[in-house]
């Protein structure tokens, strides 16, 4: 299974994360395209980051929602979605060719993640902005009970997708992560292993209610926030191999 990482998310003076210390440990890197973080200065440094390790890179594209850090939901249009989607990731994709790097995938952040997996609109206009995209992306969205659904609905426009799970986030009966606000919602570092191994040695999580729920996930999210995350991501890492 893979790992992927949220990153390139600094902004001017502004430092988020700590991306040079997590990039060796994970496989894909889903670098932000400026309208909820970074700017053009630290997508070139990610990138050229990636390009050192060899780690694969998507785009990382949010509502404009800089000030919110893209964490508020947006009432955009159909079209707004598409176009503010497009725009982005054409942004992170003319960076990265300018670097010798391509992108191979597109992951929404935040809001717009969760937005996309709680309503078929945005979920519709977030494949048609990548479907007619001027070359084939993938789309990372949430594993949930409901794979099979969401993946006829991309083959119908011709989307590849990618399934991804949470590390460190508890799961409801539905396959939908439980709200931060929710007490228990992050799990503590040796709930979080546990929770690893499972999914990858028996393809399953155990809910919020205790029930055991199969999840089909092609890669793994982690942070690299801070030092103890950094520590985490090793962790996670020598249990995958």
């Amino acid at each position: 299974m893979k790992l992927n990482c949220d990153l390139g998310e600094s902004f001017g003076s502004w430092q988020m994360g700590l991306d040079a210390a997590v990039m060796p440990y994970i496989d894909m890197a889903n670098i932000a395209c400026g309208f909820h973080a970074g700017d053009a200065d630290v997508m070139a440094k990610t990138l050229q980051l990636a390009k050192q390790h060899g780690v694969t890179v998507g785009a990382h594209p949010s509502y404009p929602d800089l000030q919110g850090f893209g964490r508020r939901s947006m009432a955009l249009s159909a079209s707004e979605i598409i176009n503010t989607m497009r725009y982005q990731i054409a942004a992170l994709d003319g960076m990265a060719q300018s670097a010798d790097v391509s992108i191979s995938y597109v992951k929404p952040h935040g809001a717009l993640y969760n937005d996309m997996m709680a309503s078929a609109s945005v979920f519709d206009a977030v494949l048609d902005a990548v479907a007619g995209y001027y070359r084939p992306l993938k789309l990372m969205i949430l594993a949930t009970a409901e794979q099979q659904h969401y993946r006829d609905l991309a083959n119908a426009k011709g989307v590849e997708l990618l399934f991804e799970a949470f590390a460190d986030r508890r799961y409801t009966d539905d396959g939908k992560l439980t709200p931060r606000a929710q007490p228990g919602a992050v799990l503590h570092e040796a709930e979080m292993l546990a929770q690893v191994s499972q999914l990858v040695t028996q393809g399953t999580v155990t809910t919020v209610s205790g029930k055991t729920l199969p999840l089909n996930a092609d890669t793994l999210c982690v942070h690299g926030d801070n030092q103890a995350a950094i520590a985490q991501v090793e962790k996670i890492k020598a249990l995958l191999a």
